[in-house]
């Protein structure tokens, strides 16, 4: 048995007193403790308070300007249903300056396909052209912006064999949009007068499984109106 066990059985009052010297001693040890590095606990409890506080906040402002760009967004999108195509685009533009990288990238594509829209072709595909040079988008954004580049580029009095050179990485089989591709390339093969370039591609894009049935359809339409 310890020595306290036998104290208490020695003597209860002896007992209590051992024990109220145990106390003295922790709130001696803790008032030592607390003069030493009291300082330092409320340092690192104010920075934990602090740094909180900071999350909670800029989340809070990052949802309150989520909602706001949303809001604005739909207010733009409002604008081309109502038909006014300057204003929505203009709106567009302004959510492509001052909104989160990924809502301003949607206005971009907003904005180039409303510029067409209104006949300022070179404008869209300036747009076109820097989506496509944004190396923070993803693959697949940047293939879309060479893509729609590219049909611009049709639309205006180049060279189809630039438009088909565009075109040449979208045109792999692993891309996501390289049906798109490979009927716009054969589109710029016609403008270019290379009936039996285009009449390849068509038929190739008729045969691809992977491509959308109505794609298919309208490409060995094309295949068998050049074949004859």
């Amino acid at each position: 048995l310890s020595w306290r066990r036998l104290a208490w059985r020695w003597s209860p009052g002896l007992a209590d007193i051992f024990r109220e010297i145990d106390e003295d001693l922790r709130r001696e040890n803790f008032a030592r403790l607390w003069a030493r590095y009291g300082i330092y606990l409320i340092a690192i409890l104010v920075v934990v308070v602090l740094g909180t506080a900071g999350v909670v906040g800029w989340r809070q402002y990052q949802d309150s300007q989520r909602r706001a760009e949303g809001v604005r967004y739909a207010a733009a999108a409002a604008l081309v249903q109502q038909g006014k195509t300057a204003d929505a685009a203009a709106a567009f533009a302004a959510i492509t300056h001052e909104a989160s990288s990924s809502r301003a990238m949607l206005a971009s594509f907003e904005e180039a396909g409303l510029r067409a829209k209104l006949g300022k072709a070179d404008a869209a595909l300036a747009i076109y052209n820097r989506l496509a040079a944004d190396g923070g988008l993803d693959s697949a954004y940047r293939d879309l912006a060479n893509l729609l580049a590219a049909r611009t580029m049709l639309g205006l009095a180049g060279d189809p064999k630039a438009v088909v050179a565009r075109l040449k990485p979208l045109t792999d089989a692993e891309n996501p949009w390289h049906a798109s591709a490979l009927e716009m390339t054969a589109l710029a093969d016609l403008k270019a007068g290379d009936r039996a370039a285009a009449r390849g591609l068509y038929q190739k894009l008729a045969d691809d499984l992977t491509a959308s049935a109505g794609v298919r359809a309208r490409a060995a339409e094309m295949a068998a109106a050049l074949g004859r």
